[in-house]
Parts: structure tokens; C-alpha cells; sequence
């Protein structure tokens, strides 16, 4: 036989000061060391075989000092953390409150510093654990600290006993405890071992039970047999009578006061009080039942006081006859100073009163259902006990005797003829009339029923009290029979409430059960002040009484009928569908959750939650779902003011007048009571799946219904009545991500369990309409049918991760567009509204009081807007939310790239880049949204709330970026690709005190980084050119920022080292140069040329009279004119000012590639002809009011094309380049570049002298140039067809056949690989030298050189610039 003595640690110091202590690691006090020393002392004759301890300081100094009492040779000791109390997370270390307060949500109270007591079992402190957490440690602790290690000792040993001593905490003996009882038959425990005193112990005996085989004998069990587990002790605490009663040493210099803090005054608090602190304020409505639980429930009769000077011994274990010898103790601990005290007499055994069985029977069943067979008993009580005189005279007819005791017999007779008894009736016997008339009128029959279930339990309660152990058994058997009745009459009250006579005016039925289990929501005060009346449910009895019903029901199939209706009425609550929701005043959506988790707590009702129809009903739709369903009502409960207005009016109205205090304070307040909903939530979904197969099935195919019927929210334009609401899909988002974090950890360790054949294999969610990562849609038929049957049912992780994907999808992000197109709306209406503002030519006009009332409806429509966008924000960006989707939306990316990546073990090492050029099929086949999700989300977080990625999502973010940069080939959305650049950008952005973004840092020190993104981006910059669609020129435009992105990196050496590196591949650079030129000139063309537009328009109404006499129509669609010119301009200049800069970091880094002679020429064309418009003839056409409205900055513009200038000033073939443009060169332009730059300080001396350099090296080329190409007319067939310009190098096109020369159509297909007169594909490799025809040029050339005459230069005239 296994004995385990459970002992609970000493008084330590917290409990004293009535905090939560929990792992806190508090010292044992002074009262506390000696009843430790006395627990010691009172085990020196118990022989233990092993002592466990929990690794904190008040249980282990407890342990130690049961060791040292031990005689040689010591037991082993161990040591474990898996025996420390419960974990109370934030609220360790802090004061409890016997209380909560009124109105004031847990997560408020959790917010303000205040830790009330907890009441349901899945209830936690933040960081916490609950009494479900605690209960599922102590069942690992007792198999495998206690019954693998010790019971193959019992076993083996024979007759002899293994005795361990296992010493804890309150809390979690109370868990240990029935965690063993568990394996007693498989039954839970009905006792509660809460309360204990310190150093009790409470005793459990262990044995396999009989007939069970036997298992092998080894060192430690690997599987446990069946067990008859007997609990034969509880709550022993004799040993520190004597130590309570000699009054207080102080051991701490503050407890003196302490104590009398919480004693009052001077008086000493008892130690029945002082214990509770740490385990529950609960326990002190126990702590005497349980003091008192071991007269009963003890094999051996209580032992009396030993004499005030030795310490009380506790029964002696049953032992065989020779003494065994201990095991040696792995631990020696230092032996104790004083030596060990004689063992002391036992304590004379009180005597036990014989229970009179028939007596008991009466009394109990008279005061359960109050009522009797004799009326002198019924006149007594003032009919408070009911004479039930017909019964009584049936029972007479029947040959009973008259005065016949109540007994289990007649059981259901008694109640039938109670219940049947009606208030309302007239009677004539007037006898009865008494008993009639003190009846209660308005109690219902399940009230009355109520009422004898808790009258049956504290008759048990008595009955453990005080009970022999011979006769508990039967006075047992009667309590359990009389339970069953109350039970069964219980449920049939709530299927059929009009079996008896009711009240009238009172609802009745399921609506009766459902007002207890509403009281479960968060209660305002501790149950040790809770007052019911005796015919309600308390919250602590709710439990309880759904235990009873549910073993009552659930063997007989008939829980579905009982509950079922109770459920859909909860779940139906009005408080649900409220247009107040969760912001008003209304909190009865608190009990519904409560009442809820209740249910779903017992098992056998979770499973029957998923099997009532309206679980999962067939013929709901995408916008009923979430109001037909049993769970969508709760579900659906949230802020988004599309669904809930009021959420947004009444926290956040009048936006623009609230203080930035004002508004964190609202959405903190809302976030709370968001987060306690999602919390609940994600407990009740996570019970269900639990509780079976078939409910883990139900609650996925629940979700996966939810994603199928609202496929449309993905859509382009949705009417949002016809798909199901925001609240309702990001919550059910909320409760995916919860459950894919046990498979989400930092090493990625489970990710090989995601089934990348899960679309080939499951059909939970439909993506044959979705579009392909890479494939066609036959293509992915083809995959699908090739590998549909390679596999097994896909695994629990599998459903969840491809289930969250889905669900974010439809979701989550969805809802994120939708905020975004808020403040799309307000910016509209921020620009209409500035329109309709400027034109003053209204005022005073007969369109005056319409016009001034259009305004002030923008300007509350805007407001109206900004209270949605707050509103929102509560939600879509809550921290922990976002933190949740941040781990998932990583471990997507690096999943997606561990598919994609050739050796499948990205991270550890980090992907290859690039990819393969072979894109694997189970890639390919994925639908895109998958990875457009993860692009969408990255997306969203860096512009709206880019520190959540402080912590997680910087590297993945990176790493998935440069992947698919550098290996865009793997995606085949051109638009898509883009993202991912945005996405980058968008981290790069300046935010709070980090000017580099968020991705700054990472960008200049991630080894990938350093890399590959400089080739990522350069080559995404080549890429971009071609989106497909009719409108690329001007996409690309909106898509090319990267020179946000370099510039962020600039400073970086190995950046830079980077670059050089890519411009030895000299083609793929020179085709990413020619690209930003061609891009710096229709900027810079654009944005010059509207800057002028504004100007001309600015100039014309700078004129205030002859603007006045202008019409009014003419006048309104000029102003209209320059708003739409500000808007473009601001765009077009912020780009070219931003591509300007790139050419004069790279110019600055790299100058070969920009000699090449398709490019060179075009570069100095381009310079040329922007220096022109900054400083030529018509630079005061430039000149605006208000420049850095349009983000420009002439000066800055000069100075980097100047800069550029002075970078390739050293190149001969620059200077010949700027020297052949004939279009905008002139020496005298140069000239006064130079002195505007002088004059304002733009460039260094030595700079401008450079300049003045360079400009003489361009002069002395143009000679040369002009002498040499003074040809005088050319023949036509030596013009290039294109530029109408001498060919140097004639070749023919290999399609069109067409001549030209190759430097012509080389600098063409920079830009298109198509030959421009067919537009067939082309590249340089296919031209065709025309050697002949270069024959005849070179003559040609030759014979006119011999006739060449001179020029002369044209003076240029002095203009004024707008650098001023």
C-alpha cells in the first residue's frame, strides 16, 4: 500500500499582512518556524519514506524541518516546482479585497492596482494561473512525482507500506488531492479540501485495486493500473494546539505590529483566520467544516490533548511487522541543532455516538422537504414544515402506521404530494386551510426544488461531521437517492413547468435556471458575504447543481432536453442584441458569459452545446449567421460602430473637441471590457473543443461555416447587410489566433506539422475560386487530383492554421480597409469642404445660408467619421490582439518561405536568396491569400502602429520582404510585388523618436540585409516597369520608393559596398539607371510644368479687381483647376525630389555605369534641361506662394543637380555628353548656376570652382565636337529613323527589318524589349550588324571632315532666378 501524507507549509510572513502570495517567495514566521517544528517533532515515530517539497521558501523550510525529525537513515528528499501554489500572477505581492466594487469590471479593478477575490474556476490575474491551470499541474505532479516513482515501491514491497510525505501549499492541495481521487474508480470528487491549517496534513491510502494486473515492476511505472484511493485523514493539525496556545515570539521585528494591525490593536489574530491570505478568501467558510471532516472521515478515533508541553503525534501508518530500511536521501540537509525529543504518548480516544439510522431518516427528510405526516410536527414549526395530511392518510389506508417516521421508502411520495400542493386552491377541510395558507404563493416549483437540493447538501455536510464511518455509508446511500429525485423533478420542471400548480405571473421554466446562471457575472462581492435566499442558487451552488443534472441526465440522453432549452434562452438574452451593446449601462451580456462558461465547464454539457440544432443550422446565411447560431449572438458583441453606433456616440462624440486624455481614457476603458469578452470567448470555444471528437469537429466546422458564407466580405464594393459584421469576424479571429499559440513558438518547432496537401486533401475550406499564388486554376485541379489521396485526415494544427489564414482573410483585414476608408472619406470631405471654404464669391450672395449649412453637414459628417476611426482603432489595434497577430502572421512568412525554400529548413539556417528558378507546385498552388495576407497585415501595422513590432516581426518582416524581392519570379501579381515594397517603405517612415522607422535598425544591421537589398530593390525597381495593366506608366510612380528606403540605409558602408557590387552586373544596372532617368524626367517635367500652371493662376487672382470682374463661373473652375494642380504637383515633386536625390548617391558611389553610351547622353540631357528651368529664362514662372505646400525646395533641387554634376565632373565622357546636348546647353546657364549657388551658399568654394572647371572641360568638347560633326545635310538613309541623328553603328532589326543604329535601339529596350515599329519581342543579342552601310557612313564622314567649317558661340542674356 502507497500512504501519502499531503502537508500543508507554516505560517509565512504574507500571510500575516493579507496579501497574495502565490510563487512570491515569503519567509516562514516566527509562529510559522516553530508549528514547523512541531510537525517535525510530531513525525519523528512516522517512518517516511520519501519526503517532496515545492521549491518555495515556506514549504521547503517546512519539509526541511519534517526531515530533520526524522530518525537516521533519512528519507530521500526532493525538491520540485511543480508543488508551488498557485501562480497569481500580478496580484502576488499586492492586498486582497474581500470585495469587489460595485459597476466595476474585473479588468478595471486589474487596471487600477486592486485584486478581488476570483470566483469561477477559469478565472485568472493578469500572468496568472487559474484553478483549471492549477488543477491540471497537480494531475501531472501526482503521476509523476508521486504515483511513477513510489507505487511500483508498494508494489514490489509486498506487505510493507511506501509512506511520502508531500509537502505544498493550500491551494494546491486542494487540487492535489482530488487529482488523485480521479483515479479512484475514474469518479470525481464531491469534497472540498480547501481550509487547511498550517502544517495540516491530510492523509490518502493507495492501492491497486482488486483484480487489476499487475504491472511490470521497474524502477518507475510507465503506465498506472487501476487504484482504490481512500482518503483516511483530513485537516490534522493536533500537533500546534500547544503552539497556538502559548502565545506570539516575535520572529520578524515588524510582525509584532503587523499582527496587531490586522488583529486590532493588541489582540492576537488566530491562525484559522491568518492562513486564508494566501490560498482564497473562500476558505473561510470552510476552513472549520474541514477542521472537523477527519472525526468522520478517520480510520482511528480522534485523539485527546497531550499534556501542554509535548507536542501532539498523529495516528500511527499501518507498518509491517519488520522495520524496513529507508532509502538513501539524494538531499542532506544540515542536521538539526537540538536533539530529537522522545517520542511522545498518544492522545485518548474520545467516543463516537452510535447514529440512529430510522431517527436520522425522519429529521433529514423533514427539514430537505420540509414537510411531515404529523400535524403537531407542521404546528410547531408555525407550518413552516408542511402537513402533508392526504399522503398521510393514503399511506393509513394502506396499512402504514399512523405515526410513521419519514423514511427513503416513501421519498418520491412525499415530494409528488409537496409539489402537488397549490396556494391558489380553496379547500373545505379547514384543518388544511393553515397549511394552504403558509405556503409561500409566489415560489415555483424549481425554486422549492432549489431549496431542497441545498437543504440536502448541508444535511450531507452534517452528516460527514459527525457520522461513524458504519453508519455514513447508509445515511449516505439515502442522501444520494433523495438528490436523484430532487434532480430528476428538477429537470422535468424545466421541460414541463405546468406538471404542478405554479404561480401565476412568473416565468417559468428554462428562464428560471437562466437568472442563476446570469448571477455568475462578475460578482461584487466574495462568497464569504454572499446572501441568497434559500430557494436560489448562490453562485458558488450553480456548479454544483449542474454537475447533479448533468450526471442525472447525460446516461439517459436526455441532458439535450433538460439543458437545451436553458441554453438557447441564456444565449438569447436581450442584453445580446441591445443597440448599447457592450458601452452600456446594461452589463447582463457579463452574466450571459459567465453563465456560459459555467455550462461548458462540465463536459458532458459542453459536448451537448455542440449537438443542439442551433449550434450549426443549415439555413443560415452570411448575414443571419451570427444571429441564428447559439454562439453568434455572444460573438457578435464588440465596438465597430458600423454594427454598434452608440459605441461611438457615446465615447466619442465631438472628436476634434476632446483632449487627447479624453480619448485614451475611452478606448482603455473599451479595450477592457473588449479583452474580457475575447478572454471568455476563447475559453469557452477552447472547452468545447476539448470536451470530445465530436465537439472538436462541431466547433471547426462552426468556424469554417463562418468563413465559407462570408466569402463576399472580400469583395470590392459589399453592402454590409448582406455579409455577417466586424465584431462578429475578429472575434472569432481573436479565438483562431488563441488556439494556434501552443503550436506558435519562438524555434518554429512544429511547423513541419502544418499539411502543405491540406487543399488537396480537405474540403473544410473551398478555394477553388480563389486565385493562385502561381498557378493556374487547371493546374491546381491537376495538384489536387494527384494528391487527394497521398494523405491522412489533416491534423488539429493543420485546421487551425489554414482556418486562422481563411478567417484573417475574410476577416480581420477586411475590416482594416474598411478603416482605412474612413480616412479616405475624411480627406475627401476635408478637400470639399476647403473648396467650397475658399470661394468666397458665396458670401453675401442668395447662396449664402445654403452654402454656410453645406459646410457645417461636412463638418459634422467629419466628425462622425473621426468617432468611427476611434472606435475602430479600440479594437482592430488593441495591443495584445495585435501582439497575438504579429506571432501568427510570423509564423506564416517564415512558413511560406520554408515552402518556397529548396532545402525546407528556413529559419535555422536562413533561406538561400534568390530562390530556385523552379517554383515548387505545393507553392505555387497555395491561394494568394495567404501571402497577401501576411503582406496586408505587415502593411497595416507599419503605418498605424509600428512599435507593436518593437518586440516581434521586424526580422520576419525583412526576411520575407528581401525573399520575394530578390525572387519575384515566385509570385505572379505584379501588384502584390509592390506591397512588399510599400511594406518596407512604410517602415522606414519617420515615427515618434525613431528616424529611421521601425525598420531602420534592422535594415542596416540584418546580415540578409546587407546583402540582398540593395539587389532586391533595384531590381523590383526594374521589375515594376511592366504591371500589365492599362495604367502601369502611371502605377509605377506610386510603386518606385525606394529612395525613401536608401536613404534610411545610406550611411551604411556595407551598403553602399553593395551597390558597387550590383553595378558589376553592368546590363541590370544599366537598365535600373536608364529607368530613373527616364523617371527624373517626366517627374521633374511634370512637376515644373504645374508648379508654372499654379503660378500663372496664382498671378491672375493676385489681381484682386480684375479677378473680381472675372464671372463667377469662370472664377470656380479656375480655383477648381489649381487644387487639382496643387494635388498633382505635391505628388510630382515629393517624387522627383526624392529620385533627384537617389542619382546623386549613386553619381557619388558609382560613375562607370552612368558612361555607358545608351545612358550618358540621356542623363546630361536630362540635368540639362531641369538646370534650364531652374535658372533660365523662365525660372520666375516657378515662383508660388506657399512652396512647401507643393514640397518644393528649388534650392535643394539645384544642389543635388549640381551635386550630380560635381560627382561625374572627372568624366571625359559626361562632359562630352553635356556638350552634345543641343537642346539646353549653354556655358552662360552654367554661369549663373554657379553664382546663384555662390549667393545663397549652396555649394563650398572649392565646389564652385570644380563647377567652373568642368563647365571649361564641356566648352573645349563642344569644339571638338562641333568641328568633327560639321557635316552639312545627310543623306537620309544614313539617319537613325528614330532620333533622325547620324548612325554611328547601323543594325538591322531582325522582325520589322527596319535600320537603325544600335546605340538607338540598345538605349530602347532599356525601357521595352519590343521592337517599337512591330512590337514583336526583342532583344540586343538579335539585331544584325550592317556592315555594309557602316562602310558607307564612315566615307561618308571622312570625305566631309576635309570641308568642315567653324562656328561660333550665340551670347545668352542675364535672367533673374527664383532661388530668392
Amino acid at each position: 500500500m502507497l500512504i501519502i501524507s499531503f502537508i500543508r507549509h507554516g505560517e509565512s510572513l504574507d500571510n500575516l499582512r493579507s496579501h497574495w502570495a502565490g510563487h512570491k517567495d515569503a519567509e516562514l514566521s516566527e509562529l510559522g518556524v516553530r508549528q514547523a517544528k512541531a510537525l517535525g517533532e510530531s513525525y519523528a515515530n512516522i517512518h517516511l519514506d520519501a519526503i517532496i517539497s515545492s521549491d518555495l521558501k515556506r514549504a521547503h523550510a517546512t519539509a526541511v524541518a519534517l526531515l530533520n525529525g526524522q530518525p537516521d537513515p533519512k528519507p530521500s528528499f526532493r525538491v520540485d516546482p511543480d508543488l508551488r501554489e498557485q501562480c497569481f500572477g500580478d496580484a502576488e505581492g499586492n492586498s486582497w479585497l474581500m470585495r469587489r466594487i460595485p459597476d466595476k469590471s474585473l479588468d478595471d479593478h486589474f487596471r487600477d492596482g486592486q485584486y478581488p477575490i476570483l470566483f469561477s474556476r477559469h478565472e485568472r490575474f493578469p500572468n496568472g494561473e487559474s484553478l483549471s491551470d492549477l488543477a491540471a499541474r497537480a494531475e501531472r505532479s501526482i503521476s509523476d512525482l508521486v504515483l511513477k516513482p513510489y507505487l511500483s515501491r508498494a508494489i514490489s514491497s509486498g506487505v510493507e507500506d511506501v509512506h511520502v510525505a508531500v509537502v505544498s501549499h493550500g491551494l494546491c492541495i486542494s487540487e492535489l488531492i482530488p487529482a488523485l481521487l480521479k483515479r479512484n474508480n475514474g469518479g470525481a470528487p464531491t469534497e472540498d479540501y480547501r481550509g487547511l491549517m498550517n502544517t495540516a496534513w491530510t492523509r490518502v491510502t493507495v492501492q491497486v485495486k482488486p483484480g487489476a494486473e499487475l504491472p511490470q515492476i521497474t524502477n518507475e511505472l510507465k503506465d498506472i493500473p487501476p487504484l482504490t484511493v481512500t482518503v483516511t485523514d483530513v485537516n490534522r493539525h493536533e500537533h500546534i494546539t500547544n503552539v497556538r496556545q502559548k502565545g506570539i515570539v516575535e520572529h520578524d521585528p515588524k510582525q509584532r505590529s503587523i499582527r496587531e494591525f490586522f488583529g486590532g490593536g493588541g489582540a492576537k489574530r488566530p491562525v484559522e483566520a491568518l492562513e486564508h491570505a494566501e490560498s482564497n478568501a473562500l476558505d473561510e467558510i470552510r476552513a472549520k467544516r474541514l477542521a472537523k471532516l477527519q472525526v468522520g472521515r478517520s480510520s482511528a478515533p480522534s485523539p485527546e490533548a497531550a499534556s501542554t508541553s509535548a507536542p501532539v503525534t498523529p495516528p500511527p501508518v499501518p507498518k509491517s511487522a519488520q522495520p524496513k530500511q529507508a532509502l538513501p536521501a539524494p538531499l542532506a540537509p544540515q542536521k538539526p541543532q537540538t536533539p530529537i525529543p522522545s517520542v511522545p504518548p498518544k492522545r485518548k480516544q474520545l467516543p463516537v455516538t452510535k447514529l440512529d439510522i430510522q431517527t436520522w431518516e425522519d429529521e433529514t427528510l423533514t427539514q430537505i422537504f420540509k414537510v411531515t405526516l404529523k400535524r403537531s410536527v407542521a404546528e410547531r414549526s408555525s407550518y413552516d414544515i408542511v402537513w402533508l395530511k392526504s399522503l398521510g392518510a393514503e399511506l393509513a389506508s394502506e396499512g402504514y402506521p399512523s405515526t410513521m417516521n419519514l423514511s427513503g421508502d416513501i421519498a418520491d411520495r412525499l415530494l409528488i404530494s409537496r409539489l402537488e400542493l397549490d396556494p391558489q386552491a380553496m379547500s373545505d377541510d379547514f384543518d388544511y386551510v393553515p397549511v394552504l395558507a403558509s405556503l409561500p404563493p409566489q415560489m415555483t416549483v424549481f425554486e422549492y426544488l432549489v431549496g431542497c437540493w441545498k437543504r440536502l447538501n448541508s444535511a450531507k455536510a452534517n452528516l460527514v461531521k459527525k457520522t461513524p464511518v458504519n453508519e455514513l455509508q447508509q445515511a449516505s446511500a439515502l442522501i444520494e437517492k433523495t438528490r436523484d429525485l430532487i434532480i430528476s423533478y428538477a429537470g422535468l420542471t424545466l421541460q414541463e413547468p405546468e406538471m404542478f400548480p405554479q404561480p401565476v405571473g412568473r416565468e417559468l421554466g428554462p428562464s428560471e435556471f437562466v437568472g442563476s446562471l446570469l448571477s455568475l457575472s462578475a460578482l461584487s462581492t466574495p462568497l464569504a458575504t454572499v446572501s441568497s435566499p434559500n430557494y436560489v442558487l448562490s453562485p458558488t451552488e450553480v456548479e454544483p447543481f449542474l454537475q447533479d443534472i448533468a450526471r442525472r441526465f447525460e446516461p439517459d440522453n436526455e441532458l439535450d432536453g433538460v439543458l437545451g432549452p436553458v441554453v438557447q434562452r441564456l444565449l438569447s438574452h436581450t442584453s445580446l442584441s441591445s443597440s448599447e451593446g457592450l458601452a452600456g449601462g446594461d452589463s447582463s451580456w457579463r452574466g450571459v458569459v459567465g453563465g456560459v462558461e459555467a455550462l461548458v465547464s462540465i463536459r458532458s454539457i459542453a459536448v451537448m452545446f455542440t449537438r443542439l440544432d442551433r449550434w450549426n443550422p443549415p439555413d443560415a446565411t452570411a448575414s443571419t449567421f451570427e444571429t441564428v447560431t447559439l454562439m453568434g449572438p455572444l460573438c457578435r458583441l464588440g465596438v465597430f460602430s458600423r454594427e454598434w453606433p452608440i459605441v461611438a456616440q457615446n465615447y466619442f462624440s465631438d472628436p476634434t473637441k476632446r483632449s487627447r486624455n479624453d480619448v485614451e481614457s475611452s478606448t482603455a476603458s473599451l479595450r477592457g471590457t473588449v479583452k474580457s469578452l475575447q478572454s471568455s470567448l476563447f475559453q469557452i470555444f477552447n472547452t468545447l473543443i476539448r470536451a470530445s471528437p465530436e465537439s472538436r469537429e462541431a466547433v471547426l466546422e462552426y468556424f469554417a461555416t463562418a468563413v465559407k458564407l462570408n466569402v463576399k466580405r472580400a469583395g470590392m464594393q459589399v453592402d454590409p447587410q448582406t455579409v455577417a459584421s466586424d465584431s462578429f469576424m475578429v472575434n472569432l479571429q481573436n479565438v483562431l489566433l488563441r488556439l494556434a499559440e501552443p503550436f506558435i513558438d519562438a524555434r518554429y518547432s512544429k511547423m513541419d506539422r502544418i499539411d502543405p496537401l491540406y487543399f488537396a486533401i480537405s474540403n473544410r475550406i473551398d478555394v477553388s475560386e480563389e486565385t493562385r499564388i502561381k498557378a493556374t486554376s487547371e493546374e491546381a485541379g491537376q495538384w489536387v487530383e494527384a494528391n487527394k489521396g497521398n494523405a491522412a485526415t489533416p491534423n488539429f494544427i493543420s485546421e487551425i492554421f489554414y482556418l486562422c489564414n481563411a478567417m484573417g482573410h475574410y476577416g480581420y483585414l477586411r475590416t482594416t480597409q474598411t478603416y482605412d476608408d474612413f480616412a479616405k472619406h475624411h480627406d475627401e470631405l476635408q478637400r470639399h469642404h476647403d473648396m467650397i471654404n475658399g470661394d468666397g464669391s458665396w458670401i453675401g450672395s442668395p447662396f449664402h445660408a445654403r452654402t454656410e449649412a453645406a459646410l457645417n453637414q461636412m463638418k459634422t459628417e467629419m466628425a462622425k467619421i473621426q468617432a468611427h476611426q476611434f472606435a475602430f482603432r479600440v479594437q482592430l489595434l488593441e495591443p495584445d490582439f495585435v501582439f497575438r497577430y504579429i506571432g501568427f502572421t510570423n509564423f506564416v512568412s517564415t512558413w511560406l518561405i520554408r515552402r518556397a525554400d529548396s532545402k525546407g529548413l528556413h529559419p535555422t539556417p536562413l533561406v538561400e536568396l534568390p530562390l530556385p528558378q523552379e517554383v515548387p507546385m505545393s507553392f505555387r498552388v497555395l491561394p494568394e491569400y495567404i501571402l497577401e495576407d501576411v503582406v496586408e497585415f505587415f502593411l497595416f501595422v507599419t503605418r498605424h502602429s509600428p512599435d507593436s513590432l518593437n518586440l516581434s516581426g521586424k526580422d520576419e518582416l525583412l526576411v520575407f520582404a528581401l525573399t520575394f524581392l530578390t525572387s519575384t519570379w515566385y509570385i505572379k501579381n505584379p501588384f502584390l510585388k509592390a506591397k512588399i515594397n510599400e511594406a518596407v517603405f512604410y517602415g522606414v517612415l519617420p515615427y515618434g523618436n525613431e528616424r529611421s522607422g521601425i525598420l531602420g535598425g534592422t535594415l542596416n544591421s540584418h546580415p540578409l540585409a546587407l546583402k540582398h537589398l540593395i539587389p532586391a530593390l533595384t531590381h523590383f525597381y526594374t521589375e515594376v516597369e511592366q504591371t500589365g495593366a492599362s495604367s502601369q506608366f502611371y502605377d509605377k510612380f506610386s510603386e518606385r520608393n525606394i529612395a525613401y528606403i536608401l536613404k534610411a540605409i545610406w550611411s551604411n558602408p556595407a551598403h553602399r559596398q553593395a551597390l558597387n557590387a550590383e553595378a558589376q552586373n553592368v546590363e541590370k544596372f544599366v537598365r535600373f539607371i536608364n529607368l530613373m532617368i527616364n523617371d527624373v524626367t517626366y517627374l521633374m517635367d511634370e512637376s515644373l510644368s504645374e508648379l508654372t500652371q499654379i503660378h500663372n493662376i496664382q498671378t491672375e487672382m493676385r489681381d484682386q479687381n480684375a479677378w473680381a470682374a472675372r464671372p463667377a463661373q469662370y472664377r470656380r473652375e479656375r480655383e477648381g483647376q489649381l487644387r487639382g494642380l496643387e494635388r498633382h504637383a505635391s505628388s510630382y515633386t515629393t517624387l522627383g525630389k526624392s529620385t533627384v536625390g537617389l542619382l546623386r548617391d549613386f553619381t557619388a558611389e558609382t560613375k562607370a555605369p552612368f558612361m555607358m553610351p545608351e545612358i550618358v547622353d540621356k542623363l546630361a540631357a536630362m540635368l540639362d534641361y531641369n538646370l534650364e528651368a531652374l535658372v533660365g529664362p523662365k525660372c520666375g514662372e516657378l515662383r508660388v506662394r506657399e512652396p512647401e505646400k507643393y514640397h518644393f525646395d528649388p534650392r535643394q533641387l539645384l544642389s543635388d543637380i549640381l551635386q550630380v554634376y560635381l560627382n561625374l565632373s572627372d568624366q571625359d565622357e559626361f562632359a562630352r555628353a553635356v556638350a552634345n546636348d543641343g537642346r539646353s546647353y549653354n556655358k552662360g546657364l552654367f554661369e549663373r548656376a554657379i553664382e546663384r549657388a555662390r549667393k545663397i551658399a549652396l555649394k563650398t568654394e572649392p565646389e564652385l570652382e570644380q563647377m567652373r572647371l568642368f563647365i571649361d572641360k564641356v566648352e573645349e568638347a563642344k569644339a571638338t565636337i562641333e568641328a568633327e560633326e560639321d557635316l552639312g545635310e545627310i543623306p537620309d538613309e544614313f539617319l537613325d529613323p528614330l532620333m533622325f541623328t547620324l548612325m554611328r553603328d547601323p543594325v538591322i532589326l531582325p522582325s520589322s527589318g527596319v535600320v537603325i543604329d544600335r546605340g538607338t535601339i540598345k538605349s530602347h529596350l532599356l525601357s521595352d524589349a519590343k521592337d517599337p515599329f512591330n512590337r514583336f519581342p526583342l532583344t540586343i543579342d538579335e539585331v544584325i550588324p550592317n556592315s555594309g552601310l557602316r562602310a558607307r557612313i564612315d566615307a561618308f564622314v571622312a570625305e566631309r571632315h576635309s570641308q568642315r567649317a567653324g562656328r561660333s558661340d550665340k551670347p545668352t542674356e542675364d535672367v533673374d532666378v527664383v532661388m530668392g
